[in-house]
């Protein structure tokens, strides 16, 4: 089961990026997210040892983006939440050798799993968090939607 940590590194860059250059609590970042800012806290950790963002303690503290949104890519995220960049998974135990198709079907899957992997690298590399929040703004131009402020829970 694929776990939705870029998903949600997504969409905190993006919370950063929309909110240039402030300093933002995980309460905050957990509010839009909907989760528990404990949740929040582990994935910017990830983040942070990425060196995509930093942490603040004590008054005004918070974390912030060190990455300009144009250069950081969905990639980046992906390899900082999800360092082992395995997508799909193999058999849990051994197929059977005696069978035809449990003799060769995790060679085949292996390279069908490779040549989907690196397509999908290249798409991720080539979307940045800037594109994503570009995105967002002209759906909020599009309603007439002007952005509030999120409630602290």
């Amino acid at each position: 089961m694929l776990s939705s940590k870029l998903s949600v590194g997504i969409h905190i860059m993006t919370i950063f990026a929309l909110k240039p250059g402030e300093t933002l609590t995980s309460e905050y970042v957990a509010c839009s997210v909907n989760t528990n800012p404990v949740v929040i806290r582990r994935l910017l950790g990830s983040l942070r040892a990425g060196g995509i963002v930093e942490s603040r303690t004590g008054v005004g503290g918070g974390w912030t983006l060190l990455i300009d949104p144009e250069r950081l890519t969905l990639l980046d995220i992906l390899r900082a939440v999800e360092p082992q960049n395995e997508i799909f998974a193999l058999h849990r135990s051994e197929p059977n050798p005696e069978c035809p198709c449990g003799l060769h079907i995790q060679g085949v899957l292996t390279e069908t799993y490779a040549k989907i992997q690196e397509g999908m690298t290249r798409q991720l590399a080539g979307i940045t968090i800037a594109c994503i929040a570009g995105k967002i703004r002209t759906r909020l131009d599009e309603r007439g939607v002007v952005p509030r402020p999120l409630p602290v829970a």
